[in-house]
């Protein structure tokens, strides 16, 4: 991974913060997921509860991203943050 890459990542952590606004939940999830991934890589745990509705849907969104590459997943990321900024 190049530096640039993973400081546009950590700047792009940041600015997700400083929205004007709240992103609609799909797009919410999007980031997690791809947030979770780039960091973190493939989903590890278990998933949760039947009733842990949020917790389901968060495991079921970076689930989702299985295989993707961490700089892909950066990549990612980066762009949907900026695209929110408008």
């Amino acid at each position: 991974m190049s530096d640039d890459l993973q400081s546009q990542f950590e700047q792009a952590s940041l600015e997700i913060t400083r929205l004007g606004h709240r992103p609609d939940n799909d797009t919410l999830l999007r980031i997690y997921a791809l947030y979770k991934q780039g960091s973190e890589g493939d989903f590890h745990g278990e998933k949760p509860g039947f009733f842990d509705f949020v917790g389901t849907a968060k495991y079921e969104a970076w689930a989702k991203l299985a295989g993707t590459p961490q700089d892909s997943a950066r990549r990612q990321y980066i762009d949907l943050v900026r695209s929110l900024r408008g």
